[in-house]
């Protein structure tokens, strides 16, 4: 009798552990979280029209360090939010090719928000749409992936 509750205790506790290692493998995994824990990113942008000695001009007023017609920069596969206003005293609109996006024909003063979900790689160009199409500037999709790659756990040690 003694022989089979020993086997019974070995057995139930045999089965305890797997099921805690299978527990613990399914939170490990994520499985059980209530909320995201990889929030979609987003890229927010704002930049103004000015006219200089009749010379229209793209300036970075936040998330971008130019001050004339900067290089803007977006990730593909998130949104990306681009703020304009204008500061300038004519009326302006900012037009991306190859998205074929533009904002609202904005008054002194007036700003407009365009949002941009891109999903290839390629430099665009962005113009003031008036009359004519004005080149301003560039406007860069780029696809960002880890530096490094997992390659074992040996050759990471070494």
């Amino acid at each position: 009798m003694k022989m089979k509750d020993k086997h019974f205790v070995i057995i139930m506790l045999v089965i305890g552990i797997m099921g805690f290692v299978v527990i613990i493998g399914v939170i490990g995994q994520g499985n059980v979280r209530h909320v995201q824990i990889f929030w979609p990113e987003k890229v927010e942008q704002t930049v103004a029209f000015i006219d200089i000695d009749d010379e229209v001009k793209l300036i970075g007023i936040s998330g971008t360090s130019e001050d004339n017609n900067p290089t803007l920069i977006m990730r593909i596969s998130f949104a990306y939010v681009l703020t304009v206003e204008n500061r300038g005293s004519q009326h302006h609109r900012l037009y991306i090719d190859g998205f074929n996006i533009q904002t609202d024909l904005l008054e002194p003063g007036q700003k407009d928000t365009i949002v941009i979900y891109p999903d290839k790689e390629g430099i665009f160009n962005y113009y003031d749409k008036r009359q004519y199409l004005s080149k301003l500037g560039q406007l860069k999709a780029v696809k960002v992936t880890p530096s490094d790659s997992f390659t074992g756990f040996l050759k990471d040690m070494i």
